[in-house]
C-alpha cells in the first residue's frame, strides 16, 4: 500500500472524509525551535494532503500530516478548512519548480515538493476543488504555469478542437455542396444541349426528307 493510500485509510476514512490530493513536502526555511525545547521526536515525513467530507453539505480541507522516523502510522497535525486558503503561490510561472508557499488567514508555510510533478498535480486538484467547494473568497493563484490550471485549459482545448472540427465539417459540405451544385448546372446545361441538339436534327431531317 502506497504512502498516500495509507493516509487516507488511517487519517480521513475513520471520519468519514476522502483524500483528493497529497503532496509530499519539507520546508523551504527552517522553522525557528524556542531555545527551552527538548526531547524532539526526531526525524519525520510530512505531507500536506486534501481532503473533502462524505456528508453534505460537502466541506473540503487542508491538513498536515506526519509520518515519525521508525514509526509505520500517521498523525494528523494542523488542518486548515479549504475557506481560510487565501493564496496559493506557485513561484516560478517559468519553469517547473518543486517549491511553493501557502497563505491561510492565519498561517504561513514556505513548502519544496518531493519533485516538480508531484506539486504541479496537487495545485491542479486544488485549484480544481476550490473551484467546485468554494462559492466565495476563491483564493489567489500567483505564480503558476498555465498547466497548474489544468482543468480549465483542458476543457478549453477540447472545445476549440469540436470547434474547429465543426467549422472544418462545415466548410467541407459547403464546398460539396457548391460541387454538386456546379455539377448540377453542368448537367442541365448538358441536357438542354442535347435537347436543343435533337431538335436541331429533326429539322434537318425534316426538310432533307421534303
Amino acid at each position: 500500500m502506497s504512502a498516500k493510500s495509507a493516509i487516507n485509510k488511517e487519517i480521513f476514512a475513520p471520519h468519514d472524509e476522502r483524500m483528493l490530493g497529497a503532496v509530499q513536502v519539507k520546508r523551504r526555511t527552517k522553522k525557528k525551535i524556542p531555545f527551552l525545547a527538548t526531547g524532539g521526536q526526531g526525524e519525520y515525513l510530512t505531507y500536506i494532503c486534501l481532503s473533502v467530507t462524505n456528508k453534505k453539505p460537502a466541506q473540503a480541507s487542508i491538513t498536515k500530516v506526519k509520518q515519525f522516523e521508525g514509526s509505520t502510522s500517521f498523525v494528523r497535525r494542523t488542518q486548515w478548512m479549504l475557506e481560510q486558503l487565501r493564496q496559493v503561490d506557485g513561484i516560478d510561472p517559468n519553469r517547473d519548480s518543486p517549491e511553493f508557499d501557502l497563505l491561510f488567514e492565519n498561517a504561513f508555510d514556505q513548502w519544496v515538493a518531493s519533485t516538480a510533478s508531484e506539486k504541479c498535480t496537487f495545485f491542479q486538484v486544488l485549484h480544481h476543488t476550490c473551484q467546485r467547494y468554494l462559492t466565495d473568497k476563491k483564493p489567489e493563484f500567483i505564480n503558476c504555469q498555465s498547466k497548474i490550471m489544468g482543468g480549465n485549459s483542458i476543457l478549453h482545448s477540447a472545445a476549440d478542437s469540436v470547434t474547429s472540427a465543426v467549422q472544418k465539417a462545415s466548410q467541407a459540405l459547403n464546398e460539396r455542396g457548391e460541387r454538386l451544385g456546379r455539377a448540377e448546372e453542368k448537367t442541365e446545361e448538358l441536357k438542354n444541349s442535347a435537347q436543343q441538339f435533337a431538335e436541331n436534327a429533326h429539322k434537318v431531317r425534316f426538310w432533307w426528307d421534303k
